[in-house]
């Protein structure tokens, strides 16, 4: 694999390790914010959901500035949102400003689902779009982990540690910026948008140094006649955008559907329900992240070796399995196999949808409309985030645990169907060739 394609990838892809690492900080932080401003526990929940609320309008908003100021421009900014949310959130003097700030962050987040998947599928050839679009979904993971660990580094520090705890954020923001600047655009976004083929002419030989002239010539054409095809043709909600649309929902919408967040943000909580002590369940909970981890890993190994819609179908089946014996444990009092369960259920998610979500959206869109098309499968993820997050607790007290987990093992049964009878398989096809799998004409 060329070298720079690789570091442009990574560069991009760091982008989710903010994205983990901002998502999981306020856990280190938030009892004391709490006590320090004397929230109420109303105000104390808006505070800490400031930043999911703003990976939705993140999400929904990210196409516009991703197709118009182009897909490099917006990673920049994406960084600078962050340098400013972490800032803004560790010398924050009152909980209002501090709301603005993690909803800034919270923007940033949603707008990076958007970006930098996108931006990777559209500079990777096909034998290694897979892992190297799920570098993103890996780093997420590795921030929220990086996060844990500062957090506990810095709890000492004395009454302010939370600002630094929060603050910390800006350094690996300023050097991701700063990297960002050294990327070049995308050769399809300066052809479909722009119209500047020398330019993405010249981006194609850093890609390929290797090839003849006469080949990426040919590159440069085929992309040029693909974006004229889909210039001609009507607007992103037409017929025959209905398959790539319905993918990416539905597996947004499964993804969450699966329990993944409320299990996640709810881990202590659930693992307190099978009466371990509250330093065990944390102690649990930690080790989910490490089984996430190496999981995660394991599906970017796999993800182009084995296919997207094979890890969906191993991820399914884990699920299934998963979910169904934690329910059946709830109902029988077997609470000894719980946690063995939720390790189980993170690592089917973790080699399957988690590392699958964000390729697949990022594959199924012609150029003109990828961004678009990665924003609304963007948002169906993080809309559902939000109220499955919000109502999470309230179920749990409303409703047996064990029907809670029967629940979203039927809503996996669904997945397994979906994968089954609409699912493609796009490991090494190219993004044309794709939707041409999918009738988008």
């Amino acid at each position: 694999m060329n070298s720079r394609l690789f570091l442009w990838s990574l560069v991009s892809s760091l982008a989710g390790f903010l994205f983990g690492f901002d998502t999981v900080v306020i856990s280190g932080a938030e009892k004391t914010i709490q006590t320090l401003w004397g929230l109420s526990p109303a105000m104390h929940g808006l505070a800490m959901g400031a930043a999911l609320w703003g990976t939705v309008l993140g999400s929904l908003v990210g196409s516009w500035p991703t197709d118009t100021f182009g897909r490099k421009k917006t990673l920049l900014a994406i960084g600078l949102l962050f340098l400013v949310g972490s800032l803004w959130s560790a010398f924050a003097q009152e909980v209002y400003g501090f709301m603005i700030a993690r909803f800034l962050g919270g923007i940033a987040i949603g707008v990076s689902t958007v970006a930098a998947p996108l931006y990777i599928s559209e500079i990777a050839p096909p034998e290694s779009r897979g892992r190297l679009a799920g570098m993103f979904q890996f780093n997420i993971v590795f921030g929220i982990l990086v996060a844990f660990v500062s957090n506990a580094l810095l709890s000492d520090l004395g009454d302010h540690a939370w600002r630094w705890m929060l603050g910390i954020m800006a350094l690996p923001s300023l050097l991701y910026t700063f990297a960002c600047g050294l990327i070049p655009e995308s050769p399809r976004w300066l052809i479909s948008r722009q119209g500047n083929r020398p330019a993405a002419l010249a981006v194609l030989k850093l890609i390929s140094p290797q090839a003849p002239a006469a080949e990426l010539e040919a590159r440069a054409q085929a992309l040029a006649a693909a974006s004229d095809a889909t210039n001609a043709t009507p607007g992103f909600w037409r017929r025959s955008m209905k398959t790539p649309i319905l993918i990416a929902v539905l597996v947004a919408f499964f993804n969450q559907l699966s329990g993944i967040n409320a299990i996640l943000y709810f881990a202590p909580r659930i693992f307190e329900l099978t009466g371990l002590g509250p330093k065990a369940a944390l102690l649990q909970s930690v080790g989910i992240g490490i089984t996430n981890l190496i999981f995660t890993f394991l599906g970017l190994w796999l993800i182009d070796r084995l296919g997207r819609r094979t890890l969906l179908y191993i991820g399914s089946f884990g699920y299934i399995a998963s979910l169904g014996l934690c329910s059946w444990a709830f109902f029988t009092e077997h609470f000894a196999i719980v946690p063995a369960c939720i390790f189980a259920f993170i690592a089917a998610h973790a080699i399957g949808q988690g590392a699958v979500i964000w390729v697949l959206i990022s594959e199924i869109f012609p150029d003109k409309f990828r961004a678009m098309g990665q924003s609304l499968g963007s948002f169906t993820h993080w809309i559902f985030a939000a109220i499955l997050t919000t109502l999470f607790p309230k179920i749990v007290t409303a409703f047996p645990p064990g029907l809670v987990f029967l629940f979203f093992c039927f809503m996996m049964v669904l997945q397994l169907l979906w994968v089954k009878l609409m699912v493609p398989e796009t490991k090494g096809r190219t993004l044309e060739e794709i939707q041409s799998d999918l009738g988008v004409s």
